[in-house]
């Protein structure tokens, strides 16, 4: 399943305001019973406010954190549906799409190619080696075949690692 950034900030969004909701419910209802006990406690003359379950519990302060732990989940959903991808980067991806035959490439070519489309059109080719989980040097067979056989990518030394780039086409 494939969810891209604004949907996963959408989806978090959705899920804090839902979880603000029921921390809410759960905050009045626990100073609801707090205020009965302490009532309760000052109706009695044998018992002083010290006597008090309500002033014992530690529940407010983990609702605290709770509140504090969903603010940084509205945080971060705000943050990734409202960013942006690069416009330049977006009509990047859509030429090298449009322009390349995959048809001609075999299937682990397709992977890497596909896979490189996927990060915006460049990646560290030790990232190429994690994610697709082939060893290091079928990589770098495959990336040759890409690069000089097919003309779809470019490695660029970085380091100690090259750094793969989709070619613009047309």
């Amino acid at each position: 399943m494939n969810i891209n950034q604004k949907n996963l900030g959408l989806l978090l969004i959705v899920l804090s305001l839902f979880l603000l909701v029921v921390l809410s419910l759960v905050k009045i209802n626990l100073d609801e019973q707090g205020a009965f006990l302490c009532e309760v406690v000052a109706e009695n003359p044998d018992l002083t406010m010290d006597d008090c379950p309500a002033h014992e519990q530690n529940s407010s302060w983990i609702i605290l954190l709770a509140f504090a732990i969903n603010f940084v989940i509205l945080l971060n959903g705000i943050y990734l549906f409202s960013s942006k991808r690069d416009k330049k980067e977006q009509e990047k991806a859509a030429k090298i799409q449009q322009a390349v035959d995959l048809s001609k490439l075999e299937e682990d070519e397709k992977k890497i190619f596909k896979l490189i489309q996927e990060k915006n059109g460049s990646m560290y080719q030790s990232d190429i080696v994690k994610e697709t989980e082939l060893g290091k040097v079928k990589v770098t067979r495959i990336l040759d075949g890409l690069e000089h056989k097919h003309n779809l990518v470019e490695r660029k030394r970085r380091g100690m690692t090259n750094i793969v780039i989709l070619k613009k086409k047309g």
